[in-house]
This record gives C-alpha cells, structure tokens and sequence, in this order.
C-alpha cells in the first residue's frame, strides 16, 4: 500500500549512528515505508563513505531525512511532540504501546545507545522482546519491525 506526503507517518531517529551500512539500510526501509529519517549528529561516518553508498544505492532519492546538528536541537524541536525510545534497557513490549502517527521513534547508536540523560527525559520507552542469551537485534532490522507495527496500527500498511 502507498500512502501521499500528506498523511501523518511515524518518524524515525537515529541517535548520533555510528555504521554506514546500518544507516544506509534504515533509509532503504524508510523510503520503502514512507516514512520520514531523522539523523541526529554527529554521525560516525560520513555520507560519501564507499560501505554507505553500496548499500544506500539510489534510495536517497525516495528518501525524506532531516539532519540535527546536536541531542539538544533535537529535543528542544520536539518539545510539543511524543519521543519512543527503543531500548533493551525497557520492559514494555512495543506491541502493547499504542502508536500515534506523529510519533517519532528513537533508536540509539549501535555501539552504545544513548546516553543515561535521555532515558531520563523520554517517557516512552519500549523493546522488542527476544530470548535471553542474546545482546540485541540489529538496528536496521529493529528499525524495520517497529515502523512495520506502528505503520500497522495506525493502519498506513
């Protein structure tokens, strides 16, 4: 299903990436989704990097990304707006959260999430459950099952 510009869609962040591969791959899925990329800096790579562009290919071009050169920016742009943060750190399984369409998503960066002060400012916080010898899923892949069930919810898939 496609759905027009005009229609609310989750946005998803990124919190300061650190992996070309993986961020290339989030704006693959979000392209494809229709849904919009938000890049909080610094990012850990940049954009011309040749691991990026191999797998981003020509999907910049479908792509809506914003760039926020700080944390700090970030929030204070989004002070009137709701902020889920994704963490293992959770113990709300985000299939039973009710997303909103003007929910932005937050993921925090692959090799260390986010820093302790943004735990304590977001007031959602939720994971995607997994079986306990395991670390984490990979991001892009985590990215493309909790906009799949937000999209979902708010019926847009």
């Amino acid at each position: 299903m496609t759905h027009n510009s005009t229609v609310l869609v989750p946005k998803i962040a990124l919190y300061e990436p650190d992996i070309p591969q993986n961020t290339a791959a989030i704006i693959r899925t979000c392209a494809c989704l229709g849904a919009k990329l938000e890049i909080i800096e610094p990012c850990g790579f940049l954009l011309s990097d040749k691991r990026f562009k191999r797998v981003v290919m020509d999907y910049m071009d479908y792509s809506q990304i914003e760039f926020y050169q700080s944390s700090e920016k970030f929030f204070e742009t989004k002070k009137k707006q709701r902020i889920i943060l994704m963490t293992t750190k959770s113990s709300i399984n985000y299939t039973n959260f009710k997303f909103k369409p003007d929910d932005t998503i937050l993921f925090g960066r692959e090799s260390a999430g986010v820093p302790e002060k943004v735990h304590q400012i977001i007031k959602n916080r939720l994971k995607i459950p997994m079986i306990n010898q395991v670390r984490s899923l990979n991001i892009s892949s985590s990215v493309a099952i909790v906009l799949a069930e937000s999209l979902r919810q708010i019926e847009l898939i």
